[in-house]
């Protein structure tokens, strides 16, 4: 779209703006609208003098401030259709009652001029799309054809006035390249004032970001941040020690195992995470398995005695009481798995002991 003209809006010279866009280049100056200005007031000025200068209208006339431009660069629908016609262009209203007998479909005109109270912008067909060249856009709006009508209808909604341009507009560069391609549009055009809002926040940003950097010595660390970081290194150092405790809990339910698997009466050297002996920890078990024997033994008594009652051919047979028949009986009825989940049970209960011994202290 490098090959569109479009002036984009400087102070209030929008009519200037429109002009030029929809002729597709620096037509129009504000000296040469003003001159327009100038000659349409001196024309009404001598209307006005035909009913008598010494009349209240004419003296009322003359106290007035011209309809047709300001100091701010405004200047009026006179003034505009004026300036086409020295192009062999006119304007007729879009909704008036003449026009739309013609029920003329929009996207077979060439132009549109719209207004909305000091606002003028052009749109108009360059090739065969159709764009919006409002000033106060970044760039050209390509619209399609089958939103052009549904686009004047919201402009007419909101307030607008909308002029149809009739006559052959000049020739301009962009209208003959376009002919020949169509342009695709990937990112709609912004509004100039939502652009200069947008640069304006990046600099403020930017300045902050450099004051704050000089604050902090080049640092660029606030005191949230550092507040944020002890924070971290707090819960760190906490997790750090949850994990040495629970490593020094599976180490001591690892020795268990090991011991339990070799001798279950071998001692277990002393962890990080307990402050038993070996030798405490080994009587612990020791009185642990004791019981463990005791039952065994009253359930195997019981068993024959049943077994005696049942069996009347045997009379004599009677259990084995001695210490070494009773060992390997405890060892038959006691596996080396029974032993080893005992082991642990016993382990995990001292550990948890002494952790809760240690937090109190």
């Amino acid at each position: 779209m490098e090959s569109i003209f479009h002036e984009k809006q400087e102070g209030s010279l929008c009519a200037q703006h429109c002009l030029n866009n929809l002729l597709q280049g620096e037509y129009f100056s504000p000296v040469e609208l003003s001159s327009i200005a100038h000659q349409l007031d001196e024309e009404e000025r001598m209307r006005m003098a035909e009913g008598g200068v010494t009349s209240e209208d004419y003296r009322t006339f003359l106290q007035q401030p011209s309809g047709n431009m300001d100091d701010s660069g405004f200047f009026s629908i006179q003034v505009i259709s004026n300036a086409l016609k020295v192009w062999g262009l006119e304007l007729i209203l879009f909704n008036s009652p003449e026009y739309q007998r013609l029920r003329i479909d929009p996207i077979n005109e060439r132009s549109f001029i719209c207004n909305y109270k000091e606002h003028w912008f052009t749109v108009r067909k360059l090739g065969k799309q159709w764009f919006n060249l409002n000033s106060l856009l970044t760039g050209p709006e390509l619209i399609s054809d089958t939103y052009l009508a549904l686009f004047l209808a919201q402009l007419q909604q909101e307030g607008y006035s909308i002029f149809v341009v009739k006559g052959d507009l000049p020739d301009c560069e962009a209208d003959q390249l376009l002919q020949m391609i169509r342009v695709q549009q990937m990112h709609r055009p912004k509004l100039i004032g939502e652009e200069l809002a947008q640069l304006k926040e990046q600099r403020v940003h930017k300045t902050d970001l450099e004051r704050v950097l000089e604050a902090n010595d080049g640092s660029g660390m606030l005191d949230e941040d550092e507040e944020d970081l002890q924070r971290a290194l707090a819960l760190s150092r906490q997790e750090i020690d949850m994990e040495d405790e629970e490593a020094d809990l599976r180490r001591a339910i690892q020795l268990s195992m090991q011991g339990s698997s070799r001798n279950i009466s071998q001692d277990i050297p002393q962890t990080s995470g307990t402050n038993l002996t070996s030798e405490e920890l080994r009587k612990r078990r020791e009185a642990y398995f004791e019981k463990q024997q005791q039952k065994q033994q009253q359930q195997k008594q019981q068993q024959q005695q049943g077994d005696l009652s049942g069996q009347s051919s045997h009379p004599c047979e009677r259990p084995t009481t001695s210490s070494g028949a009773l060992g390997s009986d405890l060892g038959d009825a006691m596996g080396e798995e029974d032993m080893l989940q005992a082991a642990v049970t016993m382990s995990l209960e001292t550990v948890r002991n002494d952790l809760k011994t240690e937090g109190k202290k």
